[in-house]
């Protein structure tokens, strides 16, 4: 096993995989070497030291994709250090706050297979562009014209940051 950590991700509009660069950019601040791979090209974790995870949030919990990788590497993933993220657009939403502890409880599948040293909740990007159903689009921009979102990045960098600069000593 060599010292580095794995950053991976899973994203359907790409501002998940925004929060994990800017994850890893704050652990390479640490000194720490990082390797930042959407779940979808990972093969092996064998070889990392330990591995941060996350994923959109989509019909109140993380994708398919980023489900399945835990399945698939779940007895190496419990024999290290993991840490788990979300990126969720409830918490961007008026009164977003108040559903965390609600947004929590929809990781509750990833912990029944991990037990993930920390937990990360970030809101994301709402780009009606990037939705590719009609229909979706269509609901996005009714719950936009009576004020339920509004588009744009709502991504705390600061508060990923900070988040981030929690994770060397649970990791290493």
């Amino acid at each position: 096993m060599n010292n580095k950590i794995l950053v991976t991700y899973a994203t359907r509009a790409g501002s998940t995989a925004g929060v994990a660069e800017a994850i890893a950019k704050t652990l390479r601040e640490h000194d720490l070497q990082v390797d930042v791979i959407p779940m979808q090209e990972v093969a092996d974790i064998a070889d990392y030291q330990a591995v941060v995870a996350g994923s959109a949030i989509q019909n109140r919990g993380w994708l398919p994709e980023a489900l399945q990788f835990v399945q698939a590497h779940q007895s190496i993933l419990n024999q290290k250090p993991f840490a788990m993220f979300a990126v969720c657009m409830t918490l961007a939403m008026k009164n977003g706050e108040s559903y965390r502890p609600q947004i929590s409880e929809w990781l509750a599948p990833v912990r029944g297979l991990v037990h993930p040293v920390s937990e990360g909740l970030f809101a994301g990007t709402l780009d009606i562009a990037k939705i590719p159903l009609f229909a979706d689009r269509l609901k996005f921009r009714l719950s936009v014209l009576f004020g339920v979102w509004s588009e744009g990045d709502h991504r705390n960098w600061d508060a990923i940051r900070s988040w981030a600069d929690s994770l060397p000593t649970k990791l290493v």
